[in-house]
């Protein structure tokens, strides 16, 4: 049985409250951090978290817009809070990696085996993770967008795993060309899974109601990315 507990951070005058979701057991276990979509942390992220305290590790979702953002949060003041963020992609970098380095030094972590997943906007987070060279074992970005930060390139350390919906409006086929290329000079352990007749948002069950053409839920390719993400995380931490 899972439980939860609130992680608050203040970072740069915003005060953020991240959500642990563990065992309640105190063993010192691999951890995997989940940055969600544009919504921020929902029922949705919670339940990812639990999902993978059931197979042996600890889950941290993480916040990053702050108490603006709660249940029934309005879809444009999301996305304008989106934006903010990736204006300044150098400032999101480093709020992320003030996240990793914050759950690192949590007790019962184990701090050589950390991974961080993100879904959508957080995908790219996933992403930008990787790019800046964190030491952490691995990432995955799930429909993710894959643009770069326009940041000095750094040898990439995690291993990178990213689930690709092929007919998602927002990144077109070379654009997962260009991430290839990217992790590829990079030096990273990199996987890239398309899912044919998939858009964006897959994984999310209500992911029609944002009311974008193209943004739709898809049972088979959130079941297999699921499933493929398990066997990551095992090769990560195993």
């Amino acid at each position: 049985m899972s439980e939860q507990q609130s992680l608050t951070q203040d970072y740069n005058g915003q005060t953020v409250e991240h959500v642990i979701v563990h065992d309640g057991s105190g063993r010192t276990l691999p951890t995997v951090i989940i940055i969600p979509t544009v919504m921020g942390v929902q029922p949705l992220e919670i339940g990812f978290a639990e999902k993978l305290n059931a197979l042996g590790y600890h889950a941290v979702v993480a916040d990053l817009f702050g108490r603006r953002f709660e249940a029934g949060v309005d879809k444009e003041a999301a996305f304008a809070a989106m934006g903010e963020l990736r204006a300044d992609r150098p400032a999101l970098r480093d709020r992320l990696l003030s996240i990793v380095s914050l759950v690192r030094q949590r007790d019962h972590v184990d701090r050589s085996k950390i991974a961080v997943i993100g879904y959508c906007f957080g995908g790219q987070c996933a992403l930008d993770v990787a790019r800046s060279g964190a030491d952490v074992a691995g990432v995955a970005s799930f429909h993710g967008l894959f643009d770069p930060p326009g940041l000095p390139p750094q040898p990439i350390k995690a291993k990178v795993v990213a689930y690709h919906g092929w007919d998602d409006p927002m990144v077109p086929p070379e654009a997962v060309v260009a991430l290839g290329k990217e992790l590829t000079d990079g030096g990273a352990d990199w996987q890239i899974h398309a899912y044919g007749h998939v858009g964006h948002g897959f994984t999310n069950p209500n992911a029609h109601q944002i009311g974008i053409a193209g943004v739709a839920y898809n049972e088979a390719a959130a079941r297999r990315s699921w499933a493929s993400l398990e066997d990551y995380l095992a090769e990560l931490f195993g």
